[in-house]
């Protein structure tokens, strides 16, 4: 389904969500900013195109390696190809799993996740593999889509989230897979706010909070290594 898509990936998204995505990732590098390289390179796991691999690369000290890793190859593709006509070429990608990473245990200072970590098949082995490749006193950051607390704006963004925006992805970007009617209904039944702050603590995280973006449409999620 991403390998079908991943032409459309980067258009769509910020089409659908009116930019906002975008301003959504730089603010997860600003609340959880990278550290000096003394304390490690940077894991952006799902990276897809690599959006927030980048905003983390303008972000960070020249000498912080930052790594991409992916398990849909296409759109590690677009994400090299938009490093090497963006001058970004100090990220690099892996195409990796993210439930068996391919690196040591306490390999990272960091370890990011866009809008992914709802499509790992097992979300707690997920969590799990995140946690054991992060170093003592690393940071993990967590942006995922959340069902708004407000009534009338929940009722507003969830007729949309069903209704709209999978009827605009499906036209836009025709696929088998009808991927635009799988990633809000992902999105909706995933879990959220101190439902997903439980999981994370459940894998030894500490200090874990829940920020809320754009009146909860995003939540970013944080939690620190012991």
């Amino acid at each position: 389904m991403f390998s079908q898509i991943a032409p459309w990936y980067d258009f769509l998204n910020h089409l659908l969500s009116l930019n906002i995505d975008k301003v959504w990732r730089h603010r997860t590098a600003k609340l959880v900013p990278p550290r000096s390289a003394e304390h490690g390179p940077i894991l952006d796991l799902c990276t897809g195109t690599g959006d927030l691999a980048f905003v983390y690369a303008s972000q960070a000290n020249a000498d912080v390696p930052i790594i991409g890793a992916d398990f849909c190859h296409e759109m590690l593709v677009r994400a090299a190809q938009k490093a090497e006509s963006c001058g970004v070429g100090r990220v690099r990608f892996v195409e990796a799993d993210a439930q068996a990473l391919p690196f040591a245990d306490g390999s990272f200072q960091l370890v990011s996740n866009a809008f992914g970590l709802r499509n790992v098949t097992d979300t707690d082995r997920g969590l799990a593999e995140m946690v054991r490749v992060l170093r003592p006193g690393g940071r993990i950051a967590v942006l995922e889509f959340s069902r708004p607390r407000s009534r009338v704006f929940g009722r507003l963004y969830t007729f949309y989230f069903r209704h709209i925006l999978p009827k605009l992805g499906q036209l836009l970007c025709r696929n088998p897979e009808n991927a635009y009617k799988y990633l809000p209904e992902s999105a909706l039944r995933f879990p959220d706010n101190e439902q997903l702050v439980a999981r994370m603590e459940s894998h030894g995280l500490a200090e874990v909070r829940f920020i809320p973006f754009t009146f909860g449409v995003a939540t970013l999620y944080v939690g620190v290594k012991q």
